[in-house]
């Protein structure tokens, strides 16, 4: 059935047939989710819901979202080392960052937008506000975008971002990460988040980090290193898929992987 209760009517897998609606997308699971209230996370506790909260039926607006193309994006988009650089390339370790854009079922996300933004190898964001006392690199930027392909995978070089201290409590110091904003297939399957580096001792004493009450969702946030996929004598390389929510759907009895 559809979002509207109408018969879903089969076509061809992978095909798009216009007069269907979407549809909805599988509920979250808020056991991975941190709550929103952490003393330990200062900030929280001023931006945290002081009453419970709703859950709202999923509208047609929610579960369609923005489409975008190729011809949205810049050649140098996904080359932080590059779409800045005006004497020079950027200061830091050069590396790539990799991986693919699924759902909750495995499937893959094709040409759905995936911007990263991230301090530069000193651990400074090029922001007014940025006021810690390490330099800003004149040929980084630190932002980017870029669409996956047709299997969800895309990846960009970059320099590995340095860690920085903020005002949480007293030496409070954020791990080197970057962010991450995918946009998938509707706008409630948007998911803003932040990748990790393996072996950073900073991981296990970040508060941020620590609201999020699975381990094993914790570990789906540090990317491993992926020395099979390193450029000799150029970059090393690390691993991040991500996964967005799932739509529901009605198996077919000829088609058990769903519609």
């Amino acid at each position: 059935m559809n979002i509207q209760g109408q018969p879903f009517v089969a076509d061809e897998p992978g095909s798009v047939h216009p007069q269907h609606n979407p549809l909805e997308f599988f509920s979250r699971d808020r056991a991975m989710q941190p709550p929103a209230y952490q003393p330990i996370y200062k900030t929280s506790v001023a931006r945290s819901p002081r009453r419970a909260l709703l859950s709202l039926d999923q509208s047609l607006g929610d579960i369609t979202g923005p489409v975008f193309g190729h011809n949205d994006i810049g050649l140098l988009d996904n080359d932080l080392i590059r779409n800045y650089a005006k004497t020079g390339d950027p200061i830091g370790e050069r590396i790539i960052v990799h991986g693919r854009v699924l759902d909750e079922c495995g499937r893959p996300v094709p040409r759905t937008l995936v911007e990263f933004w991230q301090a530069n190898a000193s651990g400074r964001y090029r922001h007014k506000k940025d006021t810690y006392l390490a330099p800003i690199d004149p040929n980084f930027g630190g932002c980017g975008r870029t669409l996956t392909d047709e299997n969800g995978y895309y990846y960009f070089r970059t320099v590995k971002p340095g860690p920085y201290p903020w005002r949480n409590y007293v030496n409070s110091w954020r791990p080197a990460h970057i962010h991450f904003s995918i946009f998938g297939t509707g706008f409630i399957q948007r998911l803003i988040t932040q990748m990790y580096f393996e072996g950073d001792p900073l991981i296990k004493i970040c508060p941020i980090v620590n609201v999020v009450p699975d381990r094993d969702a914790i570990d789906r946030l540090i990317a491993p290193l992926d020395v099979n996929a390193a450029v000799p004598d150029d970059c090393l390389t690390y691993r991040f898929d991500i996964v967005l929510r799932g739509r529901r759907s009605t198996l077919f009895e000829n088609r058990l992987e769903g519609n």
